[in-house]
């Protein structure tokens, strides 16, 4: 089976425009629209418009495929999608964020030019509760084949068990025989025949987060004595076991250290590039985080590969609604009809992927208040292991929405939308109603599952589940040991600032097995709800036009490691240093309007450019019995940690702050410092690679430091980026209220980092300028090497 690059030169045009524009894939077409304050996506949408959006690609089909199968796999395409093959319909799916293919036979002309044509329909508007993007935004490959072949995705490798090491191979195919050969850094380790075989593999090197152990499944079709396909599938040897013991993987007890995630890849909007998806899942990994909940629908191909290299558990996660509305146009009016697809195309895609250690069904959906959605649950719980029996089930449920929907007031009309606005009116269709609540208890939400109303009406949900997921009711957790002996339970979705505590209870209760921080990668959409601010709009929970981010990650769009994260990483000990985080010191007099999902709004950052004497409090996060912080040398005091943190207050002078840990008996275990940057501000241009290869993208942080290399929190310019050799994807800041956009060139610092994307095109030296008035332009250089076949 061959399998072609498609994503190259499409024509793409909005409907109802004349412009038209080529553009390589994957492609977001909403990113570069202009936002509107009337947009109906709301605060949800963070005030895109939507549309319908038309891409077309002509191509060669040569005589001799007369007798081949041709096959298109799409990544995703939201939404709506229809493609058409010479003008002829061949396929389509309704659903935004599931892969699917479409068979070219019967459609092609050979010996002569081609054309396909994707419409995505995504004019509806509100159909989601956060930024979806628009179009073809994940990649497209052809496949062509024999007439005897294997089929897509027909080869399935099951680990059986890992002492000794057996796994099964199963291949879908059309005729001949099979051949399958087990591979470990190219050298055969195991070789079988037939369509189903069980192989042992000797001295295996198994896969989990600690070592990611990958092998590879060479199958091959013989048809007479030649070979007429071929397909290589990377896979680990892994078993998964659950039981109100624990989580095990390979028999050993596995903790979930784990972070959800949103589709899209910040400046890039939805694009989802190989490199963008590798690097995002590198960079949670060095965080300390081991595992990823997809929120709220399937996960890119790209990243499940990822979490395959670098040993990340995945929870791969299919809808945030089932026959319910949540949005108006949402994909419920699809759901009833699809879901069973959905299923399948989800666990062909996933069977493979060692990371992908369970699948969610759904993400706070209130359908099984009543009998209908009880059974609509056990009914897919079913289907899944019936396809999957190797991997367990769960959903992420809201014990509070449930319970209050139970009673006649939920939080969504029937028809979409919310059953109550915020008092200030807006045309937002999104969670608001339950954010306000959430505002308004704060943290205490994690009690409002603990009734006896609530554990009647979700408990038999829970009973069809093989994992209990709980969203924000971490008040259950030491209360289900006794009370659900049989239960095991799992935090879906948790407020970051709980970690410590969280993470006591996972440690302390064998049926509690990990933590899911909402959230762990900032994204776009729901626009400010993590949003701590100093203007008069943070009174809103869902802010108002300019606003643009959730800024809730504990990780921001650009990929720079956030206090929430590093506290999560001295709770869970994968950071061994101290780390100091400085609340922003250049708003002398005012206090924050704060966003329960933050639970702090500091940054590492002693460099604050005209702020002498304003206040400043420090947060010193460690694993220690005592801190001591010292400014210039000058010591503040010793403060004892609590949960692994310490505050202290002082006042802001540049130079040198240091904080020192101190176990038990006053030994010092460990010492970090922040510095103030020092003389002229000036750009520093940093890509992440030096080499890459025609066509694969380069990331290049973009930042403003004193002449001692320290980025200047306090000098935010707006900058200019132009690139030679190659293609700027996207320029842009973490800043989460502002009207600029990610596609001109052109942005604004955000605490003194920015970031620009960029899309090498030929082979040679790819080059980036960056400029800003009064600055001296900086030039930054990548080798670009031939793209390899």
């Amino acid at each position: 089976m061959r399998k072609r690059d498609f994503n190259m030169n499409w024509v793409y045009y909005k409907e109802g425009s004349k412009y038209r524009q080529v553009v390589d894939l994957p492609h977001d077409a909403m990113i570069v629209e202009q936002r509107d304050p009337e947009s109906l996506s709301g605060s949800a949408g963070a005030y895109f418009p939507g549309g319908i959006y038309i891409y077309e690609k002509t191509f060669d089909v040569p005589h001799d495929w007369s007798d081949k199968h041709i096959l298109f796999e799409f990544e995703g395409v939201y939404q709506n999608s229809k493609v058409y093959i010479n003008g002829l319909e061949a396929g389509g799916y309704p659903y935004g964020y599931m892969p699917f293919t479409v068979c070219a036979d019967g459609f092609l002309e050979y010996g002569k030019e081609n054309i396909i044509r994707v419409v995505a329909d995504n004019s509806k508007i509100p159909n989601s509760r956060w930024y979806t993007g628009g179009g073809i935004y994940r990649p497209v490959w052809m496949y062509v084949t024999n007439k005897e072949h294997i089929k897509h995705e027909g080869v399935k490798i099951s680990t059986l068990s890992y002492k000794p090491a057996r796994i099964r191979v199963e291949t879908a195919h059309t005729g001949g025989n099979i051949n399958v050969e087990i591979l470990y850094h190219d050298q055969v380790v195991a070789k079988g025949q037939g369509d189903n075989l069980e192989l042992e593999i000797p001295d295996a090197k198994l896969w989990s987060d600690e070592t990611p152990e990958l092998y590879q499944c060479r199958v091959s079709l013989i048809s007479g004595d030649t070979v007429v396909d071929e397909v290589v599938e990377t896979f680990g040897i892994r078993k998964v076991e659950w039981s109100p013991q624990g989580l095990f993987i390979n028999g050993k007890e596995t903790l979930l250290r784990g972070g959800c995630v949103h589709h899209d890849n910040g400046i890039l909007g939805a694009r989802s590039f190989a490199e963008s998806e590798e690097r995002r899942v590198r960079i949670m990994k060095e965080a300390g985080y081991n595992a990823i909940r997809s929120a709220h629908n399937p996960a890119s191909k790209a990243m499940l590969k990822a979490c395959d290299k670098y040993g990340v558990y995945m929870i791969d996660e299919l809808w945030d609604m089932w026959y319910f509305h949540k949005s108006k146009h949402d994909y419920a009016s699809h759901f009833m009809h699809w879901y069973k697809e959905d299923i399948k195309a989800l666990i062909s895609r996933d069977f493979n992927h060692p990371s992908v250690i369970m699948y969610s069904i759904g993400n706070e959906v209130s359908e099984p208040k009543d009998e209908k959605g009880v059974n609509l649950a056990k009914e897919m719980v079913e289907l899944i292991h019936s396809l999957d029996p190797n991997r367990a089930v769960t959903c992420g449920v809201n014990l509070m929405i449930i319970n209050m929907a139970s009673k006649g007031k939920g939080i969504y009309k029937e028809e979409g939308g919310l059953a109550k606005e915020e008092p200030e009116k807006q045309k937002a269709t999104s969670s608001t109603l339950f954010n306000m609540l959430t505002y308004m208890v704060g943290t205490g939400m994690n009690k409002a599952g603990n009734s006896k109303s609530a554990d009647r009406v979700t408990s038999p949900l829970f009973e069809q589940l093989d994992i209990a997921g709980y969203n924000y009711a971490s008040g259950r957790y030491p209360l289900d040991g006794k009370k659900h002996p049989e239960r095991i339970v799992l935090g879906t979705e948790t407020f970051p600032q709980d970690i410590a505590k969280n993470w006591a209870m996972i440690k302390k209760y064998p049926y509690l097995i990990g933590d899911f921080m909402w959230t762990a990668w900032d994204y776009i959409g729901e626009a400010g709800i993590g949003a701590w601010t100093y203007t008069p709009d943070g009174k809103r929970f869902n802010k108002p036009y300019p606003w643009l981010l959730a800024d809730v990650g504990a990780i921001d769009i650009l990929g720079n490691i956030g206090a929430q994260a590093a506290y999560a990483g001295i709770v869970w000990g994968t950071r061994k240093e101290p780390y100091i985080g400085v609340c922003p010191v250049n708003h002398p007099g005012k206090s924050p309007y704060k966003s329960v999902w933050r639970g702090t709004n500091a940054i590492d950052s002693w460099a604050w450019k005209n702020c002498e004497g304003n206040k400043a409090i420090v947060e010193v996060y460690a694993d220690a019995a005592r801190v001591e912080l010292l400014l210039n040398g000058k010591s503040l005091g010793k403060k004892r940690i609590k949960n692994y943190k310490a505050i202290f207050k002082t006042k802001y002078a540049p130079g040198t702050l240091m904080a020192i840990a101190y176990d038990a008996n006053g030994r010092e275990i460990g010492r970090t410092q922040l510095s103030s940057a020092t003389g002229r501000t000036q750009i520093l241009v940093q890509p992440e690679k030096d080499k890459v290869s025609v066509d694969e993208i380069v990331y290049v942080n973009v930042s403003l430091v004193g002449e001692n290399g320290v980025v200047e929190s306090n000098a935010d310019q707006k900058l200019h980026v132009s690139v030679e050799g190659g293609e700027l994807l996207a320029f842009g800041s973490a800043n989460p209220c502002t009207e600029e956009q990610y596609h001109t060139g052109t942005f604004t610092t955000y605490y003194g980092r920015a970031q620009a994307v960029v899309r090498a095109k030929k082979a040679g030296i790819l080059k980036v300028y960056v400029s800003g008035e009064g600055q001296t332009t900086k030039k930054a250089s990548v080798v670009v090497k031939p793209k390899e076949d």
